[in-house]
């Protein structure tokens, strides 16, 4: 299912839980402290320019994926280097979260969040930031996005950020 940032706050709960889940795991091995930061931070997510939540659910929540636009002029914080030429002058969509039930992994739940969140979007390229211990972390190597730099965030370990080009028919909504 579709949601923008104003149709996010009865699913903070059923998020927060599947966020607690996956997170949990090695090698993020997140807790309580984790969680609510989480939970506490995604209505001023929601919030942000062209928030999209994609969801996937059996009666309950089974996966997940959002982003918003990174307005031309923005990058990542505490990234170590500038990024690519092409990328400063123009909109992504910065993806945040993209997240599926250990239980339901392997059913191609994920590639179809990941899918229908980039589906359809105006921008040209998207980006994000990603654990290099995780197994997402290959995926997204599999899939095409490129590493462009890494960023360090007080509170965890250096992240890669990587971008993806998107397909010019996507950004012409065809």
């Amino acid at each position: 299912m579709l949601h923008d940032g104003s149709s996010v706050v009865p699913l903070i709960g059923a998020l927060a839980e599947l966020y607690a889940t996956v997170y949990a795991e090695p090698p993020y091995n997140e807790g309580p402290e984790q969680v609510a930061r989480f939970r506490e931070g995604l209505p001023g997510e929601a919030a942000r320019p062209e928030f999209t939540l994609v969801t996937a659910d059996d009666g309950l929540l089974v996966g997940a994926a959002y982003g918003w636009t990174m307005p031309a002029g923005t990058w990542w914080k505490r990234a170590d280097a500038d990024p690519p030429a092409e990328l400063p002058d123009v909109d992504k969509i910065a993806v945040m979260e993209w997240i599926v039930h250990p239980h339901r992994r392997g059913e191609g739940i994920g590639a179809e969040l990941m899918r229908r969140l980039l589906a359809f979007r105006p921008e040209r390229y998207a980006t994000l930031a990603s654990d290099p211990r995780s197994h997402a972390r290959q995926v997204y190597a599999r899939n095409g996005w490129r590493q462009v730099g890494t960023s360090v965030l007080p509170w965890g370990p250096p992240m890669d950020l990587l971008v993806l080009d998107l397909p010019g028919e996507a950004v012409q909504g065809g």
